[in-house]
């Protein structure tokens, strides 16, 4: 970065803090991330018994899975962030333990469960516990991130205290679909930095993963039903099994997370054609697929049933964008077929499209597609579709208007791959804008931050998200009456939060600067 450039976010990430030590936060004493729906606190520090348990009593939640106790021991190690807890804990304002009181008795994951919980920690006493009430697990895992950022590890008597009790918080998430892209196609992402990332997103109360798996350049992705897909793939090493998509999906349900898949059609797709060479329109002409063959249509009805195997979301995302068919108006067999259907390219893409909406569907699907879809025939969609804005502004209010579903990931203000978009222009974009009436905003179900993978890898793909996708996950939970009016009224609760993921492993980059900023010079991680 020139040093013109870093000089400027240096002298506004210092304006930013003074803004901060002048005026104070919107919410005082209250630092956590995304903010709650509610938040009363006292005065009284507590401190957890080294002993400190889970107690389930009164909850018709079982737990046989361990989900709840799993959630609840990675907590714990949350909060003590691998220091060792000697000290001596005092005779009196000991919290024993932590009653989790779960209502429903199940635990299966999909788009718009009950994420909400209450958390009630008690005053000074002498053998107290607080309590979390929740609808479901899922609820209960929300209320366990809460409650560790409501803890620390006091360095000088090496106990882990609890500040401001009472706290009572009562809490729930705006949107039901608050999402991350990464995209595995443009570079291999590992499994462990897969399994990061969505570790991370629990922790700011993201709720899905949107996986774009394949695109032109690579296929790493195993698919049984036609094995040679993957030898689209960039090497022998870079590639995921189906056991290893199904670690990847069952590995985020276990921390409230849902795994969106994405196979992007009819453009985006070269790859494909790697091990298929009959899906490409000609071997000098390879893509979009081939719209005028059979085997097209056959590929995507087997990949989409492999997935009903894997992936359990109620959606699946079909792509449909940047779709460029002069391919097929060269290729003679094509222009053939078009003609005889009476299509120009055009209809032929519009074709492609519904056919593949329609084999979702009946694999038990709801389909996303990128906006043009929407753009180009937004009116023969299927009701079911729910349209991924992410051209620009204004989308949104178009397509809820017309009675669809949509999700907001306008490039220019969420599309984490724009380094030079701060944190600040992620917390303010909101994707109710202009859209005014109760029925209309119901159809936007959330929004979703995008990773795309062209200058990213297993390297920097952590820096390049955070904190700046944490910005937008507080849009997506928190209501709109609670938000920052100003982005540097956030400042210092965000600069804490990005300290505590840099404390918990994760490389979050300074919030003083552009995406994937370094530090600026020494200092405290509070103040870059």
């Amino acid at each position: 970065m020139p040093l013109a450039v870093r000089a400027v976010f240096l002298c506004v990430g210092f304006l930013a803090w003074l803004f901060v030590l002048a005026f104070g936060g919107e919410h005082d004493g209250v630092n956590i991330w995304p903010m709650p729906k509610s938040a009363t606190h006292g005065s009284q520090t507590l401190f957890l018994s080294k002993d400190f348990v889970l107690s389930t009593q009164g909850s018709k939640y079982g737990d046989g899975s361990g989900l709840l106790k799993e959630a609840f021991d990675r907590m714990i190690d949350a909060i003590e962030v691998n220091h060792i807890v000697d000290g001596r804990t005092p005779t009196s304002s000991v919290l024993a333990g932590l009653n989790v009181l779960i209502l429903s008795p199940q635990d299966q994951l999909n788009y718009g469960i009950d994420e909400s919980y209450k958390l009630d920690v008690p005053a000074a006493g002498k053998h107290v516990y607080a309590r979390i009430e929740a609808q479901t697990v899922y609820g209960a895992l929300h209320a366990l991130q809460t409650f560790s950022q409501l803890c620390h590890f006091n360095i000088y008597k090496r106990i882990v205290e609890l500040e401001l009790a009472p706290w009572y918080i009562l809490d729930q998430p705006r949107f039901p679909y608050r999402g991350l892209l990464i995209d595995t196609a443009r570079h291999y992402l590992p499994l462990p930095i897969i399994k990061g990332v969505i570790d991370s997103m629990a922790y700011s109360k993201l709720n899905v993963l949107h996986w774009h798996i394949v695109d032109k350049q690579s296929f790493p992705l195993e698919i049984p039903s036609y094995p040679r897909l993957w030898s689209g793939a960039y090497s022998y090493s870079e590639r995921y099994t189906k056991a290893d998509a199904l670690e990847i999906v069952q590995y985020a349900e276990r921390r409230g997370v849902n795994v969106l898949a994405e196979i992007d059609v009819p453009g985006h797709a070269l790859s494909w054609g790697v091990g298929y060479p009959d899906l490409w329109p000609s071997a000098e002409c390879q893509e979009p697929l081939d719209v005028s063959k059979e085997f097209t249509f056959k590929v995507i009805d087997g990949i989409l049933s492999d997935f009903t195997k894997v992936f359990k979301f109620r959606f699946v995302h079909l792509g449909g964008d940047e779709v460029n068919t002069s391919c097929w108006a060269n290729t003679p067999h094509i222009i053939e077929w078009l003609n005889k259907h009476g299509m120009n390219e055009s209809q032929g893409y519009k074709y492609f499209v519904l056919r593949a909406q329609k084999i979702a569907l009946s694999h038990g699907y709801e389909v996303i597609n990128w906006e043009e879809t929407f753009n180009n025939f937004g009116s023969q969609l299927s009701p079911k579709t729910v349209v991924h804005n992410w051209l620009g502004g204004g989308v949104a209010q178009k397509v809820v208007a017309a009675g669809l579903r949509c999700i907001v990931s306008n490039q220019d203000k969420w599309y984490l791959d724009h380094l030079d978009v701060p944190w600040q222009k992620f917390y303010m974009n909101e994707p109710l804008t202009n859209i005014s009436t109760p029925e209309q905003q119901k159809l936007v179900i959330g929004g979703e931050v995008c990773m795309w993978g062209e200058s990213i890898d297993a390297s920097d793909i952590e820096q390049t998200i955070w904190p700046r996708a944490a910005a937008a996950a507080e849009r997506l939970w928190t209501p709109l009456d609670k938000l920052a009016k100003d982005p540097r009224q956030a400042t210092g609760r965000l600069a804490r939060f990005r300290c505590l993921l840099n404390q918990r492993g994760v490389a979050a980059a300074p919030v003083a600067g552009p995406g994937r900023a370094a530090p600026l010079g020494p200092g405290s991680c509070y103040k870059q």
